[in-house]
């Protein structure tokens, strides 16, 4: 019995060599390896633009909400509100002044927290820090807090939106 010669095709039940089935299989494992190294790249390079390009700040919906009573602090302590869609952050100062802004931190959304030790606001996801006017002096975030307006009313706390000069 002869063997295939260049250029003829294999009978029905008789499978071609290795080497003239190699090349699919070589196009095959290309298609893989050059997948897994853009997905490599792609999965390198979104965080960074993530960093680079933070998110849009959204609408807080509502311009003025009661975030607590008087008493509701001690001074040098801070607590979480609804502002709109949106948290908010209202700090007693030790001085007994109350300071509000957005709870929101401008690096990737995270909620930030008053660290009443330092005596500054703190994104825990990545260290960032801000300080009581909401002004970004440490870590990643790229711009500061939106600041609210702070006013007592009777024994309420009213916080509201910042008029557009």
């Amino acid at each position: 019995m002869g063997g295939l010669h260049r250029g003829e095709a294999a009978p029905p039940g008789r499978h071609l060599p290795a080497s003239a089935a190699g090349g699919s299989r070589r196009r095959f494992v290309e298609f893989l390896l050059g997948g897994g190294l853009l997905a490599s790249v792609v999965s390198f390079f979104y965080p960074v633009l993530r960093y680079l390009i933070p998110p849009a700040s959204a609408d807080l919906g509502s311009d003025t909400v009661v975030a607590g009573q008087v008493g509701d602090l001690k001074p040098n302590s801070g607590k979480i509100f609804r502002f709109g869609t949106r948290p908010g952050l209202l700090v007693l100062t030790r001085q007994g002044e109350y300071r509000a802004m957005s709870a929101t931190c401008t690096h990737l959304d995270c909620t930030v927290q008053y660290r009443d030790d330092v005596q500054q606001i703190w994104c825990a996801c990545h260290n960032g820090f801000y300080d009581l006017s909401g002004r970004n002096i440490a870590g990643p975030p790229p711009r500061p807090l939106e600041v609210y307006e702070v006013a007592v009313r009777g024994q309420e706390i009213i916080v509201m939106r910042q008029k557009e000069s």
